[in-house]
C-alpha cells in the first residue's frame, strides 16, 4: 500500500498540493490579465483612438511588477505573448519584445496612486484636440461626467520618453482619474484596464459633445447648486473619485457667465473708426 500523507502535506520531493493550486491559480489571473489587455488594445485601435503604433497599456501584477504593451507594435494586433513584465524602476524582466519609452508615466501614477491597477494611454481625437487647443474639459456640462470624474484637467506639454512627460501631470494625479496631456493625447487610470478604458472613453464622449455644444452657439453649464448636488450623489450611484468639487473644476454657470458690460456706439462713430485706422495702414490719402 502507498504511504499516508496527512491532508495537506505533501511527499518529499514533490510540491504540496496548496502550492501546486497556488501556481495554477496566479498562472490562470495572469494569463486573464494578458487577455483583457489585449482586448482593450483591439477596442482602442478601432475606435480610432491610436494610429500606428501609438498608446500604452499596463496592470500592475504586485508591489514590484507591470504587466504592459511593449513598444513598436500596433495596440490593435498584439497578441498575448507580445506582452512584457517589467519591474517598478522601468526594467523589462520579462518577454520578447521591448518595453515603451512612456513607461515611466503608468509607473509614476502607480507610485502616486496605490488605489490604481491599470493605466491607458491613447491619443482620442476630438479630446487631443482639445489637449492640442491648450483647453481642458473642465466646464460642467454632463451629469454622467461629473458624478464619474468630475473634471478633465490639463497638464503641460512634456517631451514623450522623457521625465518631463511626467512633470505637467504631478499636481493632478492624487485628485483626477483621466488627464489630458497638451499637445500629446489623454491618459485615464482605474481600479482594473477595463475601468481605465471606459473613463478614456467618457473623456473622448465628453469632448465630442463639448465640441458640438460649441459649434451649436456655446455650451451652457450647469450652476453651482446643480453640480453640488452631482457631487453629493455619488454614494448613491456606488461612485468613488478622488475628483472633488474645487473653484472652476468643474467651471460652473457663475463662472462662465459672459459678461454684462456691454459698449454702444453709433454708426457714424463706427466709420469714423474704420477711416482712422485706414489712413493709418495707408489706405487711404
Amino acid at each position: 500500500m502507498p504511504p499516508r500523507v496527512a491532508a495537506g502535506r505533501a511527499l518529499p520531493g514533490r510540491a504540496s498540493p496548496l502550492l501546486l493550486q497556488f501556481k495554477l491559480t496566479m498562472l490562470q489571473s495572469l494569463t486573464k490579465l494578458r487577455e483583457d489587455i489585449v482586448k482593450i488594445g483591439k477596442l482602442v485601435f478601432d475606435k480610432g483612438w491610436i494610429a500606428a503604433n501609438d498608446g500604452n497599456i499596463s496592470v500592475r501584477l504586485d508591489d514590484a511588477t507591470v504587466l504592459c504593451t511593449p513598444t513598436a507594435v500596433c495596440k490593435g494586433m498584439i497578441c498575448v505573448d507580445d506582452l512584457i513584465i517589467c519591474d517598478m524602476d522601468g526594467n523589462k524582466l520579462e518577454g520578447l519584445r521591448e518595453r515603451t519609452s512612456e513607461i515611466a508615466m503608468h509607473l509614476t501614477i502607480y507610485r502616486m496612486r496605490p488605489d490604481i491597477r491599470s493605466v491607458v494611454h491613447a491619443h482620442p481625437p476630438v479630446a487631443t484636440g482639445f489637449a492640442a487647443a491648450g483647453r481642458a474639459l473642465n466646464i460642467a456640462l454632463l451629469p454622467e461626467v461629473i458624478i464619474g470624474l468630475g473634471s478633465v484637467p490639463l497638464a503641460d506639454y512634456g517631451l514623450p520618453g522623457t521625465p518631463a512627460l511626467t512633470e505637467g501631470m504631478l499636481p493632478y494625479v492624487p485628485k483626477y482619474d483621466a488627464i489630458l496631456m497638451a499637445n500629446h493625447g489623454v491618459v485615464s487610470y482605474g481600479t482594473d484596464v477595463f475601468q481605465a478604458y471606459f473613463r478614456m472613453e467618457t473623456v473622448e464622449h465628453f469632448a465630442r459633445i463639448t465640441l458640438v455644444a460649441e459649434l451649436l452657439g456655446g455650451a451652457k453649464a450647469l450652476p453651482r447648486e446643480e453640480v453640488r448636488k452631482l457631487f453629493e450623489s455619488r454614494a448613491r450611484y456606488g461612485v468613488t473619485s478622488r475628483a472633488a468639487m474645487e473653484p472652476g473644476a468643474p467651471a460652473v454657470a457663475e463662472d462662465v457667465q459672459p459678461s454684462s458690460e456691454r459698449f454702444e456706439i453709433t454708426r457714424g462713430e463706427l466709420l469714423a473708426i474704420i477711416d482712422e485706422a485706414l489712413r493709418a495702414r495707408g489706405v487711404l490719402a
